[in-house]
């Protein structure tokens, strides 16, 4: 993937001030499936059965899993990525797009002989997106006799992010949390419609739960987003329930503190991986040590960031994007004041001069061969 910009602006950390020498290498751990992306835009409608549609844009990007992992890493942190790649030429792609091109950790990954990678295609019109993906569950890596199966040692780290699904108990998660690494965890819809979290059983190691709002009321058998994120506290450290449109709303159960934040207007163009990015965002800032709004609000930002661009990994935004919005939407005359000072602790992170927005990241090819 090549891009135009820098995935980030030279000399900021958002940890600064906080490593020690005795601190892990790694700032994020995280593991599951690799997707090759393939983004169709610029279409009009949705296909319709029986007819060809030309669409005007096209990008690919490493997906699925990816797309966090990239996040994470365009904020500046040291992230680890534990995955198997195919031995095609999509997984070599996706492999020197996370290593190479984001500067990810990839020592606990793995390429799979005679694998092909899993694909997905989305066809991203009218702000909503539809998808058709295919692949193969992976193999994973020869564990010696008694050994735990992959990833059976994740590294050190400051933190992990982990999916929760009803039923599945994943031993890294158990196994990171007792070496320190403070675990972040999503969740999906639950097909079995039984919306049991006693049937969550990693999320007794989570420090932070990220729902969205359905998932929470359904989770706590409430009927306020805002009353599922108090319920969920008193079985996590930290709930955090995404209200779409309306922002988000996080409850502290150490500090008994809550904030709510509210999203940003912006023209949504493809929501693939804007999730993904709310949780980079949110374990960055907490990883930092910010105050809780701040971290909302920082998530926030960069989720609607990534929407106003098509893809997943592609659409995440650095620094670089993220100065530039702050300089461009302080020149509006008609800002509200009170809506800007929530974002003014941006101004000790950012350098004074940015590029000009908008900026772009994405290109519609795998890759170009390089001139001889």
């Amino acid at each position: 993937m090549s891009t135009d910009i820098p995935a980030d602006i030279p000399g900021i950390d958002p940890l600064d001030g906080l490593r020690a020498p005795q601190d892990p290498d790694c700032d994020v751990f995280l593991t599951g499936t690799v997707f090759l992306d393939i983004v169709f835009t610029g279409l009009d409608s949705a296909p319709v059965r029986g007819t060809e549609s030309w669409a005007r844009g096209m990008g690919s990007s490493p997906g699925g899993v990816a797309n966090m992992a990239t996040a994470l890493a365009r904020l500046g942190l040291h992230t680890s990525l534990a995955a198997a790649f195919g031995d095609d030429h999509y997984g070599e792609y996706c492999w020197d797009a996370l290593e190479q091109g984001e500067g990810i950790d990839l020592s606990m990954s793995h390429t799979v002989p005679g694998w092909h990678s899993p694909v997905t295609v989305s066809m991203a019109y009218e702000g909503e997106r539809t998808m058709v993906s295919h692949g193969h569950e992976a193999p994973g890596p020869a564990v010696p006799a008694g050994e735990a199966a992959f990833p059976c040692c994740p590294p050190r780290a400051r933190a992990a992010v982990a999916s929760l699904a009803p039923g599945r108990s994943e031993p890294w998660v158990a196994t990171a949390a007792r070496n320190g690494a403070r675990i972040f965890a999503d969740v999906g819809w639950d097909d079995t419609g039984r919306w049991d979290l006693d049937a969550l059983t990693d999320l007794e190691h989570c420090q932070a739960f990220l729902p969205n709002a359905e998932e929470a009321m359904r989770y706590t058998r409430t009927d306020c987003p805002r009353a599922a994120a108090h319920a969920l506290a008193e079985r996590v450290p930290l709930a955090v329930v995404t209200l779409g449109a309306e922002g988000a709303y996080a409850v502290d159960s150490a500090t008994g503190a809550s904030a709510e934040v509210p999203a940003i207007e912006v023209e949504a163009l493809d929501p693939t991986g804007a999730g993904d990015v709310f949780v980079a965002g949110f374990v960055t800032g907490t990883l930092a040590d910010w105050p809780l709004a701040d971290r909302l609000a920082f998530a926030g930002l960069t989720a609607a960031l990534s929407v106003q661009e098509f893809g997943g990994s592609l659409s995440a935004p650095g620094w670089a994007e993220i100065a530039a919005w702050w300089q461009q939407i302080r020149t509006f005359a008609d800002q509200d004041p009170a809506a800007l000072q929530r974002y003014a602790f941006l101004d000790e992170l950012l350098p004074a001069a940015a590029r000009p927005w908008p900026l772009r990241r994405a290109v519609p090819t795998i890759g170009f061969r390089h001139p001889a």
